[in-house]
């Protein structure tokens, strides 16, 4: 199985980055149209509530349901395990929470893959999870 390259994968992530703008914009609207003001309180916590809960339900079904997001389906990559499995639901949310804490230590979990002998990201590698090239 082939390891996509970084620039690929570099693609993948900024046009999922749209996705993911998409859903939170989605998910605002969904809150804000129903409470007067969303900025203060109960209603500020639902809002950022349901914003994660709906990003992170996408990344969840998609990659336990076929291993491809949308963004990943045009770039031609998959996610699997290591042994070339699909995920399942506890894989899948331990690579997301690991994604997410690379993300916020300085994007580490994603520069990794610069110097990973087979180009897999951090968070891949600790989760037992790779992404594949598609032919």
């Amino acid at each position: 199985m082939e390891t996509p390259g970084f620039l690929r994968r570099l693609g993948g992530v900024l046009y999922e980055s749209l996705t993911v703008i998409a859903l939170w914009m989605l998910a605002s609207a969904l809150v804000t149209s129903a409470f007067d003001n969303a900025t203060h309180g109960f209603v500020r916590w639902l809002l950022q509530g349901a914003s994660l809960l709906t990003i992170s339900g996408y990344f969840l079904w998609c990659w336990t349901h076929g291993g491809q997001t949308l963004a990943m389906k045009t770039w031609r990559i998959r996610v699997l395990t290591k042994s070339g499995a699909p995920l399942t639901f506890f894989q899948a949310l331990q690579r997301l929470f690991l994604a997410i804490a690379g993300l916020l230590a300085g994007g580490i979990g994603f520069w990794w893959a610069l110097l990973d002998k087979d180009g897999q990201f951090l968070h891949d590698r600790i989760a037992g999870t790779r992404l594949v090239l598609l032919k």
